[in-house]
């Protein structure tokens, strides 16, 4: 059942992808964006989903997440937006992926709106966006007071 999700973390070019955002934010005090957050934006998706009844499978939702900021790599190294260098990268690793035609277009639309609040999204998209500023944990951040984000925004309860 998780075969889509491995051949993704399996992938050549994820896992150097990931190496470089790791390398990339070694530094960063603030909403690091390495393979442990993917791995909430996908559960807390996933929770999202199943209460929800939304009917989107695991590996819709694991695949977009897994893929949604790698291209946070292209942003530090040339400047391109994080969502559509993230657009680039799935792209490219979802090719070589054991998901269909039709789950890669949709994990592709949802990656490239996952930034924007109000827009024509997909459930996916949707599930996306949500999980990702909900993942984060301001509650217990050490440099909440230097965050550029609003209070309505930060995440100071849990939620999931």
């Amino acid at each position: 059942m998780n075969d889509k999700i491995n051949s993704i973390l399996r992938n050549t070019y994820f896992r150097e992808s990931l190496r470089k955002l790791n390398n990339l934010e070694e530094n960063r005090v603030f909403c690091i964006h390495g393979i442990e957050h993917s791995m909430d934006v996908a559960r807390i998706g996933y929770i999202i989903s199943l209460e929800q009844n939304l009917n989107i499978s695991k590996e819709l939702i694991y695949g977009a997440a897994l893929l949604h900021d790698l291209g946070r790599v292209m942003e530090y190294e040339k400047d391109i937006p994080h969502d559509k260098g993230s657009v680039i990268l799935a792209t490219r690793i979802l090719k070589e992926s054991l998901y269909s035609k039709e789950e890669c277009e949709d994990i592709i639309k949802a990656i490239s709106s996952h930034r924007i609040k109000e827009s024509e999204k997909s459930v996916l998209g949707h599930i996306l966006y949500k999980s990702d500023k909900l993942s984060r944990m301001c509650f217990g951040c050490n440099v909440k007071s230097k965050c550029h984000w609003s209070d309505e925004k930060k995440n100071l309860e849990i939620k999931y």
